[in-house]
């Protein structure tokens, strides 16, 4: 079996470590393409050397282009890299412009497609990174779904049950690896002089909430209701297209400790010893799951449907006072835990499941 590993974002660098480790150590021919989509050179390196795995093979740098164009050269130019490289299996995980590219050149090149993550649905076509995730599922080959709800989506659409498997997510592999080894190498609330369980994490990223400056406002001031209402202090840290966004629409956000971008280690300590997450990141709203600490998730609707039935995630809007009587309800009301991702062997799985169905060809 040879191996593409296609990527394009730090979420999926995240979820694809634990494959790439066990590719690592079982000797399983591989190569890891990195389209650029969110790239910075040294953040990215960093980002390898601290989840300690190989650097990518391939580095395409397409990134910071409008969405057509950007389908357009990635996909030209990871067909350039199969063709030389000729993989058996092209995997990717998620829902990114990458993953999209990378399942569209495999196709055309009839190389067999692994998608991570199949069968998420917000039901929202709004939203672009649904129309990249349905469009990936119907050209892929292999569908490894992580949850019930994920398979039945998949089901529901008419895709035949052997290219789809149930095997949890990554998600989980990844939070007990790499929180590992964050305990190793950082201390980030000495850093920020904080205590665990004694302050709020906050993400606001998707353009959606930030380039709206009405939503935008709206989950500011429900922040600093939050904030006076339980006298802790919410740490955020800011993407700089978030910045922008403040700084344009003018917007105040005293009672909020706004920080610089972290890095991925130092981030998923802070997660791990939070007393609640505020956010609108689907990858946060597992994480937290996995980790325990209840999740506020100013959107309108989800992906992570199994987070919200469990009770240990809860939609409020871009709403100030739905932001703050869902932040009382998730802190002071006792719950059952329970993930709903797996057991934290899905990297295996997919992998074995690979090698299974490539023997039958």
């Amino acid at each position: 079996m040879r191996l593409a590993i296609i990527l394009g974002t730090r979420p999926e660098i995240i979820k694809m470590s634990p494959i790439i480790r066990i590719c690592e150590e079982k000797n399983i021919d591989y190569f890891i393409l990195h389209t650029g989509q969110h790239y910075s050179y040294e953040m990215d390196k960093k980002f390898f050397e601290d989840l300690e795995i190989s650097q990518p093979a391939y580095n395409l740098n397409v990134g910071g282009q409008p969405y057509r164009k950007q389908i357009g050269n990635m996909t030209r130019e990871i067909m350039a890299v199969l063709e030389k490289e000729k993989p058996d299996v092209v995997l990717v995980q998620g829902d990114t412009i990458s993953v999209l590219a990378g399942a569209l050149a495999a196709n055309k090149l009839k190389i067999k497609i692994g998608h991570h993550e199949a069968g998420l649905r917000s039901h929202d076509l709004t939203m672009l990174e649904e129309t990249n995730r349905i469009i990936t599922d119907h050209i892929s080959d292999y569908l490894f779904a992580p949850t019930d709800d994920a398979l039945n989506n998949l089901y529901d659409e008419g895709i035949t049950s052997d290219k789809v498997f149930l095997t949890g997510n990554t998600i989980v592999d990844a939070v007990s690896q790499n929180l590992a080894l964050a305990e190793k190498k950082v201390d980030i609330l000495e850093k920020l002089n904080l205590k665990k369980k004694n302050y709020i994490l906050v993400t606001v990223h998707r353009s959606e909430n930030v380039d709206n400056a009405i939503r935008l406002k709206g989950i500011i001031e429900g922040l600093n209701l939050v904030s006076r209402e339980f006298q802790l202090p919410i740490i955020f840290p800011v993407h700089p297209h978030t910045t922008n966004s403040l700084n344009q629409f003018g917007l105040n956000a005293n009672y909020i400790q706004l920080i610089q971008p972290l890095g991925y280690l130092e981030f998923m300590q802070l997660e791990a010893k939070a007393k609640l997450i505020i956010t609108d990141s689907g990858g946060l709203q597992e994480e937290a799951c996995i980790l325990k600490i209840p999740c506020v998730t100013v959107r309108d609707n989800t992906e992570r449907p199994e987070t919200i039935k469990a009770k240990i995630n809860i939609l409020a809007g871009a709403d100030p006072k739905r932001i703050l009587a869902a932040a009382n309800e998730m802190i002071k009301n006792s719950r059952q835990w329970v993930n709903p991702f797996g057991s934290g062997d899905a990297a295996q799985k997919i992998l074995s499941l690979i090698e299974e169905q490539l023997k039958k060809l």
